[in-house]
């Protein structure tokens, strides 16, 4: 079958295998020898692409919940989606979720997901007790921030090489609503939009979305989104209504004029400068769940996400240098959004670290790499990273660069046999094999 990422960029014709139990899992790793293991296939590149795959999202097996301590502990293939269907009406949440629901906890494990409040919460594994791990041989071996915490260290954020993630144990959080109260902050430009996370720091989850499709002297404005659980005793789960429009025909409409003409008609219809309302937890989560393979919309060739981090000392020149950037190639993102980061955990390939970061889908075009080469140079010289969740186009130099760890990595996962049984396009192209 055809796989490809949610960037629909990269894609590649796969023997992809769906084992159901532990048993079929098992079998399947041995009997091919390469591979790399998939949930949902919601990372943007070709980070979960290889001749031979092991898709995990029938391992639904909710092994234990209890109720009471808010502890849960699920096979890989269960989605964040799933889980809150479970868990919201008992009064526990996901500790740290992503912008969609549509994520398998294997996946959020191997991408070591990152949420709106990191600044507070960490990564996802900061809340892991324990998961299970299945090796190159396949042994299942138990690992946490204690027991066998070199894998456990190189498995959080190592993008699935170094086995097949079978279980999570870990954390939820405690809630009183399924209700969000949001306070939407408008902002002028960028120093006021950085300058409004300090002030908010507090505040359980925050994002912000960037206008950066009008001039270069208001690039940065836009409009934060503060969340806070409200306290109201109303444990509902609403299921979201998926709608699928023909997105591709549309996809001839979506260029530079037509995102100017949004993004402005979407900050100036915020009259307030600051304003509060009540949402439903998915609606201020996932608002884009709602819409079934909503990346159509860039059209055939797919599109590029590319999200950095940078220490928040140097963040507001380095970001107005990388709009400088994208201008002079004349490119405008359709989309961007804007967080900030707490301190940076000890997975060796964990993207988060304290400071600003940025995420920007850019449509592809023929101008696209010679754009991100560009963004790696500054973004490189000023102390910062890349998603490798998002990543798409990264070369080996960058990489090494980017992580410094990244030799760490690869000792563990010699040690453990994982070296030339688990890779996948990406880690060839970063020379990880």
């Amino acid at each position: 079958m055809i796989v490809h990422g949610w960037g629909n960029y990269s894609k590649l014709d796969s023997e992809v295998f769906f084992p159901d139990t532990l048993e079929k899992l098992k079998l399947n790793l041995l009997m091919t020898k390469s591979l790399i293991g998939r949930g949902l296939g919601r990372s943007y590149g070709d980070s979960a692409n290889n001749k031979h795959i092991i898709q995990t999202s029938k391992l639904k097996k909710i092994i234990n919940f209890d109720k009471q301590n808010g502890c849960i502990e699920c096979e890989s293939g269960v989605t964040i989606y799933e889980l809150n269907e479970l868990t919201i009406k008992e009064g526990w949440f996901v500790p740290v979720t992503p912008g969609s629901s549509y994520v398998t906890l294997g996946g959020a494990l191997a991408s070591d997901i990152h949420g709106k409040n990191h600044h507070l919460e960490g990564s996802f594994s900061k809340h892991v007790l324990y998961a299970q791990l299945m090796l190159a041989n396949g042994e299942i071996v138990k690992i946490s921030h204690s027991k066998n915490s070199d894998l456990f260290n190189a498995t959080c954020g190592g993008m699935g090489l170094t086995g097949i993630i079978y279980s999570i144990k870990f954390k939820l959080k405690s809630i009183s609503s399924s209700n969000i109260i949001q306070t939407t902050i408008k902002t002028k430009n960028l120093e006021e939009t950085i300058e409004q996370f300090k002030i908010n720091k507090k505040s359980e989850y925050s994002v912000a979305w960037l206008d950066c499709a009008t001039s270069i002297e208001k690039c940065g404005r836009g409009l934060l989104f503060l969340g806070q659980h409200q306290k109201d005793n109303t444990l509902t789960y609403k299921k979201k209504k998926v709608v699928n429009y023909p997105l591709n025909i549309f996809s001839k409409f979506l260029n530079s004029y037509s995102i100017k003409l949004f993004n402005y008609i979407y900050y100036h219809k915020n009259f307030k400068k600051k304003k509060t309302n009540i949402l439903h937890i998915n609606d201020y989560f996932y608002p884009l769940d709602s819409i079934d393979n909503w990346y159509l919309l860039y059209g055939a060739k797919g599109f590029i996400q590319y999200q950095f981090v940078i220490p928040l000392e140097f963040s507001i020149n380095v970001i107005k240098e990388i709009f400088y950037k994208i201008y002079s190639f004349n490119q405008v993102p359709y989309l961007t959004t804007i967080k900030k980061f707490g301190a940076k955990n000890d997975n060796y390939l964990s993207f988060p670290m304290e400071g600003i970061t940025v995420a920007f889908d850019f449509k592809a075009t023929n101008k696209i790499k010679n754009l991100i080469e560009s963004l790696d140079e500054i973004v490189v010289n000023n102390k910062g990273r890349v998603y490798l969740t998002k990543d798409t186009l990264m070369k080996k130099e960058v990489f090494t660069k980017y992580y410094e760890n990244w030799d760490k990595f690869e000792k563990v996962r010699e040690k453990y046999g994982a070296k030339g049984k688990f890779f996948s396009n990406q880690s060839i192209r970063l020379g990880l094999k």
